[in-house]
């Protein structure tokens, strides 16, 4: 995600703080330090919302190790001051994988709450008053409400929140995939006006939340729109096959010359039939401009490459280049170099079985005149 800094990676998984957290520093700090002018209280306001997300760290944490377990890869980890977002690598096929990855994230909220709960009762602690009492609970008290507050939030059965996924997994294990997302986005959507005509009453921040949940259910329904027109055809089916590799030891030269002397823009860098790079039209162009044209591909190309197999689903191949935030991969079977997958052959690709469809069904009609 751009504008965000990278703070750590663990189990493999990058963990990123967007530029505009900090403000969330401020905004909880200031108020204590302006009205209160004291400099404890704005520390412990400060300790709080770190601890806080910490526990939202440990929820997206839930959904990255859980997809892990289907093979699904988490391109990074990052935090916002609305909370935290897993950038998966594709979502899962099956339903049954969804619900657990979707479930796995509140799971950790509600062992996080259970810990503190038994700590706390074993430390002859109240139970807390969950908002009802006086306001004056301990650290760990408040702590133990805002997980439990997490885990009832995500389970709203909206998108773009866990409980949107968790209810679609559901329906999509009885229905088509693109109508269980259809139902789950209208009643999330249904979810988000009430939220919206409460906020005028109750709390502005619902209205807030309630576009939120709008636009996440709009945005679900259009991937799964997409990916319902991708479902049955494999990556090798769109690919193109008439591609140009280049060499990690070929000078930039040589990758003008190709791209002048093909419609190709990005150009995957082979070497002993293995793909060990990529030389995408950003790169080159950075390349010529800070090197010039006589030095080798290898010292500009990308070496952290994404590829797709051939028999992989189609869905599922432009689902990990929207994650993966790249227009062309490439693609390969049993690690050999196949053909470049772009979105510029999936959508001609698209175009050709429409027109396809179109003349069967028409050829179709002609039968029974």
């Amino acid at each position: 995600m751009k504008w965000s800094w990278k703070i750590g990676e663990f189990a493999g998984i990058g963990l990123f703080i967007h530029a505009t957290f900090p403000l969330l520093i401020a905004f909880v700090a200031l108020p204590a330090l302006i009205y209160g002018g004291d400099i404890v209280s704005a520390l412990e306001s400060i300790a709080f919302i770190l601890v806080l997300f910490l526990c939202v760290v440990l929820h997206e944490y839930g959904h990255a190790l859980a997809a892990r377990r289907y093979g699904i890869k988490t391109q990074d980890i990052t935090l916002l001051p609305i909370g935290g977002v897993a950038r998966l690598e594709r979502m899962p096929e099956k339903p049954s994988q969804e619900f657990v990855v979707a479930a796995a994230g509140p799971l950790v909220n509600v062992a996080i709450a259970a810990i503190l709960f038994v700590g706390l009762s074993l430390a002859g602690s109240t139970i807390p008053s969950f908002g009802f009492g006086l306001g004056n609970e301990s650290f760990l008290e408040r702590l133990l409400m805002i997980n439990v507050g997490l885990v009832l939030f995500n389970l709203i059965p909206a998108f773009p929140m866990d409980g949107g996924r968790i209810l679609r997994a559901i329906l999509a294990a009885r229905m088509d995939y693109a109508q269980a997302t259809k139902y789950a986005a209208l009643l999330g959507q249904g979810i988000a006006v009430l939220f919206a005509i409460g906020g005028f009453f109750v709390n502005p921040l619902l209205v807030v939340t309630a576009l939120f949940i709008f636009m996440g259910a709009q945005g679900e329904t259009q991937m799964a729109q997409q990916r319902s027109k991708l479902n049955g055809f494999t990556a090798e089916q769109a690919m193109r096959t008439n591609i140009r590799a280049l060499a990690p030891h070929e000078m930039l030269s040589s990758a003008v010359d190709s791209m002048m002397s093909t419609a190709q823009q990005d150009f995957p860098i082979v070497e002993r039939g293995r793909v060990v790079g990529l030389l995408t039209r950003d790169n080159l162009l950075k390349g010529l401009n800070q090197f010039g044209a006589y030095v080798p591909i290898a010292n500009v190309m990308q070496r952290d490459v994404t590829s797709v197999e051939a028999e992989q689903s189609l869905s599922s191949a432009s689902e990990t280049m929207q994650a993966n935030e790249i227009s062309a991969v490439p693609v390969t079977h049993h690690g050999t170099l196949v053909g470049m997958l772009t979105f510029d052959s999936i959508r001609e690709f698209l175009t050709l079985q429409k027109v396809l469809q179109a003349r069967s069904r028409q050829a179709g009609e002609m039968r029974y005149l």
